[in-house]
């Protein structure tokens, strides 16, 4: 017998029933611990007990980055949405209407503009949850825009990558823009205009043969992994056991790949450090001591 539905009565089984959120409590994909998500927010997205970075929601991460959660969302270029009318299980133009009114964004690169401890600043953020923040048409143009962006107002281009590579539904049109970013990035770098990637989990594929891997300062949050191909598919064709952490920010910031892993927590301060030395500009008034 079922206590519950045979005998308790419907009134007190309606005070009884509460409503709960299904992301109520969270799992440490490291620790295994559960963790109540309104302390997972309050933490920046990051597990208090151990450490781990899980992924940064876009609207959250601009608002831990600007000065008062203050910014502007800068519009892009529409490139053609299908240009090769892909389809394998569905058409790729119903997935990306999926992924838009799933993420509530047109695709996998938001631009930003808005000031970092008084520094005016431009900052492009990759997300994961539209498509593995795959690289296409749209995303490049985003990128190329944010870059062109902050040539033309003199001002820093930080870029927050997640990928898991180019977007096979595109095609070469999505392989086109790793050169198409390449040349944005060199134009900023000519014009002595500092350009800062942080690398977040996963940044791989084309991403990391591109754009990724030419600023002018490398940071990594801790634990992201970073490398071009798997590491299944490396052991594989090297056939050898690849080292323990092989590919982890960690590792790479050991063997030279990344200049420097920071923590969620200090990278507000650690960008605006690096844009403030790169840009030759004053440190910003301490408030007076009472």
């Amino acid at each position: 017998m079922n206590w519950y539905s045979d005998v308790v009565p419907p009134k007190i089984k309606a005070i009884l029933k509460r409503e709960a959120p299904e992301n109520l409590w969270v799992k440490c994909p490291e620790s295994g611990q559960l963790v109540f998500h309104k302390d997972i927010e309050a933490n920046l997205y990051v597990v208090p007990s151990s450490g781990y970075h899980m992924r940064f929601p876009v609207e959250a991460r601009l608002a831990s980055l600007f000065d008062n959660g203050a910014y502007e969302l800068m519009t892009t270029p529409e490139p053609p949405t299908d240009p090769l009318k892909f389809r394998d299980i569905k058409r790729y133009v119903d997935k990306l209407k999926e992924y838009r009114v799933k993420t509530g964004r047109p695709d996998a690169v938001t631009v930003a503009i808005g000031r970092l401890k008084e520094i005016p600043v431009t900052v492009a953020v990759q997300d994961f949850e539209f498509m593995g923040g795959s690289l296409g048409m749209a995303a490049g143009e985003a990128i190329i825009a944010g870059a062109t962006y902050a040539l033309e107002k003199r001002t820093p281009f930080i870029i927050f990558t997640a990928s898991g590579g180019a977007r096979m539904q595109e095609g070469m049109f999505s392989l086109m823009q790793m050169p198409r970013t390449t040349i944005a990035v060199q134009r900023l770098r000519k014009a002595r205009l500092p350009y800062i990637v942080v690398l977040t989990n996963p940044t791989t594929g084309g991403v990391t043969a591109s754009y990724a891997m030419l600023g002018d300062v490398h940071i990594a949050e801790p634990g992201a992994i970073i490398g071009f191909a798997g590491a299944r598919v490396i052991e594989q064709t090297i056939r050898e056991k690849l080292p323990e952490g092989f590919q982890r920010a960690e590792y790479l910031e050991d063997h030279g790949m990344v200049d420097m892993v920071t923590p969620r927590a200090e990278m507000r301060d650690t960008l605006a450090r690096l844009c403030g030395l790169l840009t030759k500009r004053p440190a910003p008034r301490q408030p007076a001591a009472a």
